[in-house]
């Protein structure tokens, strides 16, 4: 069997997980019965690079369903699961990653997922994409498209068409509305700071809670800290932005300001840089940082090494930074993913929306093969609305519809006599 994971005894362990997940995505349950039936991937091979835990072996497991050959590798060394691991391959599935691999073996695991030569690739935050259209273009050739998770991801597939280098169609599973109005918002501001408090064992309310950009993801993380009890300072580059921060009740200011008065940093940028040597000079002491974007450089952690006179492991996912005045500064989660690398990722219910696209969206890409356009494309509306009127059926939950007198009314210009 093809694969490299830590230890396939893991298996029972990561199936009881599994399952506990499949129980609370009846979404992606009744999308895996259609599968079933009707094979649209018979033939067709699949590579992801995604978060390897439970979930996402409900999606990889959904796809193989559907008559795909899945080949599964991770998207950060520190989000996968190795007992999910191992019984996704228990269970037959190419798989490769194992928690905690350095950088020359998580690129080695991405070029392993993809010599199988996809058909589709699903991309969390654009590594896959990286290599393709780098030193691994040559893994192109039979690659109808592919399914982007990521607003980063998302990001790094328009530069490359903007530039006329885009080298198949990329479907934007982010930019649909059952994504990033759930997962980005709710599911990024509950997991992280369940992820937080699971790993600090500190309280929320009273602190100073610094949200570092207000984008989907940021208005979810500080509609939580605000629940939570927290003061909320927001950072952010755009006015816009910083307005809807403002009237939503925040502090807003620059990091430098923000650097002497939060208690908790949170970076969500999508940027590199976002706290730097400048910023740890001011911080007090004690203060916690962390990071929900994508990538591991938000908090400039080279930087923060060498100002520090002695670093150690002060609790599990802590790393303590000694200041030479003697103040503490804490890292959470390496600097990685705070939400997974230090937690379980969202919850189960919202995976279940923004998997039950990406399983859609793969549909979609084979069904149009050969068709599509080497750009980014919208996620069909149709495809979004499908997902939403399948979680509202899940739910019991019933909605109005136009009549044909109104739905006359709102689409057509003209006036009613």
């Amino acid at each position: 069997m093809n694969s490299d994971i830590a230890d396939i005894r893991l298996a029972p362990a990561g199936e009881q997980k599994i399952q506990w997940a499949w129980r609370n995505m009846p979404v992606l349950q009744g999308i895996a019965e259609e599968f079933r039936k009707e094979k649209p991937f018979a033939g067709l091979r699949i590579t992801a690079s995604i978060h390897v835990e439970a979930k996402t072996a409900c999606l990889a497991r959904t796809l193989a369903a559907g008559g795909a050959q899945v080949a599964l590798t991770g998207c950060n060394p520190l989000s996968t699961k190795d007992d999910v691991a191992a019984a996704l391959v228990a269970g037959g599935m190419d798989v490769f990653c194992r928690h905690g691999v350095d950088a020359q073996t998580y690129t080695t695991h991405l070029e392993q997922a993809l010599s199988i030569r996809p058909h589709i690739i699903i991309d969390d935050g654009g590594d896959l994409g990286a290599l393709l259209h780098g030193r691994r273009r040559d893994l192109t050739k039979d690659l109808l498209g592919a399914c982007e998770e990521t607003t980063t991801g998302i990001h790094r597939m328009r530069i490359l068409e903007k530039e006329n280098r885009l080298l198949y169609p990329v479907l934007s599973i982010n930019d649909a509305r059952c994504k990033h109005l759930f997962d980005n918002r709710y599911g990024t501001g509950q997991s992280v700071f369940t992820a937080i408090m699971a790993t600090t064992n500190l309280i929320i309310a009273g602190k100073a809670v610094v949200v570092a950009g207000f984008g989907m993801c940021g208005k979810g993380v500080a509609m939580r800290a605000k629940g939570l009890g927290a003061r909320v300072i927001v950072t952010e580059t755009d006015p816009v932005t910083a307005c809807e921060a403002l009237m939503e009740g925040y502090e807003v200011m620059t990091m430098s300001n923000a650097a002497a008065a939060g208690d908790i940093f949170i970076t969500l940028t999508g940027c590199k840089d976002v706290i730097t040597e400048d910023h740890f000079k001011r911080m007090k002491d004690g203060a916690i940082l962390c990071n929900a974007g994508h990538f591991d450089v938000e908090i400039n952690l080279n930087q923060l090494r060498a100002l520090s006179v002695e670093t150690g492991k002060v609790r599990d996912n802590i790393i303590g930074y000694r200041m030479p005045d003697g103040r503490m500064i804490y890292v959470l989660a390496e600097g990685r993913l705070v939400n997974l690398a230090s937690g379980d990722g969202h919850p189960a219910e919202i995976m279940d929306m923004s998997f039950a696209l990406q399983a859609l969206g793969c549909r979609y890409v084979a069904r149009k093969a050969g068709s599509l356009e080497s750009r980014v494309h919208d996620m069909p509306t149709e495809i979004d609305t499908e997902v939403a009127s399948r979680l509202l059926a899940a739910r019991g939950r019933q909605i109005d519809r136009l009549t044909p007198a109104q739905d006359h009314y709102v689409n057509h210009w003209e006036l009613d006599d």
